[in-house]
């Protein structure tokens, strides 16, 4: 099976890294092919703190994906979130040299690049310039400028910032591990990709996704992407707390919290109580499941406090900003009991947990159902996607060089293209698709230039 054929999202969290392959099968579905998954070791609240380990941790997890699904692995989307991720609004414009001609992905790339020279504090790196609306002339609110014609080609942005220094820590964590990143990724993003539909993103809807290290979120409306942050709280600040509060070690609060922790309080009987094993030979430890809740449910709720902080932040208490969707919790702290009555009671909105294995064609054991998934497969989506739009790209970049053909295409091929015309029609056809398959491999082989270009100067 060449590479060509299937994509990688490499989830690099702080709890575990998870590495899913994948292709589109015939019907447009995800089948996933294989599943590789590792501890986290050197990442801190979604931070790379330890490179060794950290490079230690992805090759495990890769060398699992590749066992699972038999094929090489050798490009990864991968994902980034941490306390240092930040977003910011702006609005650009370029004036277009041939108005008389219709907008192009050019145009919009050319504006994109633009906003990405925009100066940021020392030490950052901006990882997405985000379109929202676009204005050509006086016309505005225009979702899809191409095709239309124009002199003054505007947009709105949504720009997401992080530290250079992180940006640069997961990519030579990756390169060492013997991998090429093929894209950088915001994981509220990637999740929104695998856990919300259209129209919940047109009615407006935020994705809350409790990680170990973060929690991410991403509202959309009017199915543009309007406001997304990373908090620097998630699963594992609440297992310090029951760690602390019990008095018990780390993996006995961890296992506390996911069989039998809850965070409503109310909803748990006094009497109910589980027994903690000993430490060498010390008496076993009773702990009261309501006591367990009361110390889960402190800081779940500075954890929601902080995510509806953000929504009034982004205005979804506003009635034209409103979130008729509501919200939208995924990621492995929200498998915790009662969380969503809880989220519902915080934050006013109605909430439901994402899951994220509809995209998935071949997941009868349901193993990737747990919404611990989504940024994983939100990411091998990313992939996908980037895959799917190369061949778009390659076919405009044809187009354009038939216009000039001196440049494009050798003498030889003309003769030869010119030998097998005259012979027949269907012949002639064939001709042009091997020389557009020449054309193509041109265009990749730059493409790929730029995009190794890119990686040295973040290294």
């Amino acid at each position: 099976m060449e590479n060509q054929e299937y994509s990688v999202g490499l989830d690099i969290g702080t709890t575990k890294i998870v590495a899913i392959v994948g292709r589109r099968n015939a019907h447009g579905k995800i089948e996933v092919l294989g599943v590789g998954k590792a501890k986290s070791l050197g990442v801190h609240k979604g931070i790379v703190n330890n490179i060794s380990q950290t490079i230690n941790s992805i090759k495990a997890a890769i060398s699992e994906a590749q066992l699972s699904a038999g094929v090489p692995i050798h490009k990864v989307t991968v994902g980034i979130a941490g306390k240092h991720i930040r977003s910011l609004q702006h609005s650009d414009y370029i004036m277009r040299e041939h108005p008389d001609k219709f907008i192009t992905e050019d145009d919009i790339d050319a504006l994109k690049d633009q906003v990405k020279k925009l100066v940021m504090l020392p030490g950052e790196e901006i990882i997405h310039v985000l379109p929202q609306e676009y204005k050509v002339d006086s016309e505005g609110e225009i979702q899809e400028p191409v095709g239309m014609h124009g002199k003054r080609l505007e947009a709105n942005f949504h720009v997401v910032v992080g530290q250079m220094g992180s940006i640069r820590n997961i990519a030579r964590c990756v390169r060492e591990a013997g991998l090429e990143m093929e894209a950088l990724t915001l994981e509220p993003l990637a999740s929104s990709e695998a856990v919300l539909t259209k129209e919940e993103k047109e009615a407006g809807v935020a994705i809350v996704d409790i990680g170990g290290g973060t929690t991410d979120i991403a509202i959309f409306k009017d199915n543009i992407i309007r406001h997304t942050c990373v908090i620097p709280y998630g699963g594992g600040i609440i297992t310090e707390d029951i760690k602390e509060g019990c008095s018990i070690i780390e993996k006995h609060a961890d296992q506390l919290k996911v069989k039998f922790g809850s965070a409503v309080p109310e909803l748990e009987k006094d009497s109910t109580f589980v027994t903690i094993p000993g430490l060498h030979g010390r008496p076993d430890k009773e702990i009261s499941l309501k006591t367990l809740a009361q110390i889960i449910n402190a800081r779940v709720e500075e954890i929601l406090e902080m995510v509806n902080t953000e929504l009034k932040a982004y205005g979804a208490f506003e009635q034209k900003k409103k979130l008729i969707a509501g919200i939208v919790l995924t990621g492995g702290g929200s498998n915790l009991k009662h969380l969503r009555q809880l989220a519902n009671y915080t934050t006013g909105f109605d909430s439901r947990i994402g899951f994220a294995n509809e995209y998935i064609a071949n997941d009868k054991n349901q193993y990737l159902k747990g919404p611990e998934y989504a940024t994983s497969i939100g990411l091998l989506m990313e992939s996908l996607k980037i895959r799917d739009r190369k061949p778009v790209s390659q076919l405009e970049e044809t187009i354009e060089i038939d216009e000039k053909p001196v440049a494009a295409v050798s003498p030889e091929a003309a003769r030869e293209e010119a030998e097998l015309a005259a012979k027949l029609p269907v012949m002639e056809e064939e001709t042009e698709t091997k020389q557009q398959k020449k054309v193509r491999l041109t265009f990749g082989q730059s493409l790929m230039e730029k995009v190794k270009k890119f990686f040295e100067e973040v290294e």
